[in-house]
């Protein structure tokens, strides 16, 4: 049997539904047990910082992962560690922030905080994605590392910000702009590399902008019925919704779960 590698995006790919009611369908479920039985590879590969991302990590079976958009790594359960963002960078975004008078929150550490001057964050990101931390008095020049910036604004508002143009980002609602790694393709190698595994084994699904970076041509790539048209021009096939049996779909297309 040609043992495969398969990397999952977790929204709107692994788990479908309202991201504050995310699940895992079971049709999902019983190809990611069928595709281990049969001696594969199983790994999810996330936008999600680490803590966000353990859950999932955790209930579904997983000892490996791909996480913070390819910068972090997790091999056999234990945290190989995270990339953080170009700091400096960073610092110019929040800059650039406060002259303009935009609200900002950032995420310094490998837990579900984020950390904001603004009380009123959460109502202008329209989300309780992370636990927001208020601190009025917080100076970002004193924090060493930045994994992620949030910047409640429309794509519209975004395009004065010269200083984006110097940091990756991402977009998940019309309502904020998410400052973050996207290159999971780069992490999906690592992990290929760790295991001594060729690329041409590797299996990607994913739905949205930040998995464009990792549906390269080395490998399989497999597009939700639900992903943006940009990535379904860009795969090897397009299934049904994540919520509508897509995983299993594609497994029984290519023959990997009966």
């Amino acid at each position: 049997m040609r043992k495969r590698y398969f990397f999952f995006d977790i929204d709107g790919t692994l788990a479908a539904g309202p991201i504050a009611n995310r699940r895992v369908p079971e049709s999902a479920a019983f190809a990611l047990q069928h595709l281990r039985e049969q001696g594969h590879f199983t790994a999810i590969c996330t936008g999600r910082g680490y803590a966000m991302a353990l859950p999932y990590l955790k209930e579904y079976g997983f000892s490996d992962m791909v996480c913070d958009g390819g910068n972090g790594i997790v091999l056999d359960g234990v945290l190989r560690g995270v990339e953080p963002l170009d700091r400096e960078a960073c610092i110019r975004v929040l800059e650039e922030c406060n002259r303009l008078g935009w609200p900002w929150a950032l995420s310094c550490d490998l837990t579900r905080r984020r950390y904001t001057r603004v009380p009123e964050f959460d109502d202008l990101a329209h989300d309780a994605y992370m636990d927001t931390v208020v601190d009025p008095n917080l100076d970002y020049h004193a924090i060493d590392c930045f994994y992620k910036l949030f910047l409640p604004c429309t794509e519209r508002e975004e395009a004065p910000l010269s200083s984006l143009s110097f940091v990756p980002t991402a977009r998940f609602s019309p309502y904020v702009l998410f400052v973050e790694p996207v290159d999971k393709g780069n992490g999906v190698k690592r992990v290929m590399d760790v295991y001594g595994a060729d690329y041409a084994d590797a299996v990607v699904f994913g739905d949205g902008s930040n998995d464009i970076s990792m549906f390269l041509p080395e490998w399989t790539c497999v597009a939700m019925g639900n992903a943006i048209d940009e990535l379904k021009a860009r795969a090897d096939f397009v299934t049904t919704d994540a919520d509508k049996d897509g995983i299993l779909n594609a497994c029984r297309h290519y023959g990997w779960v009966s």
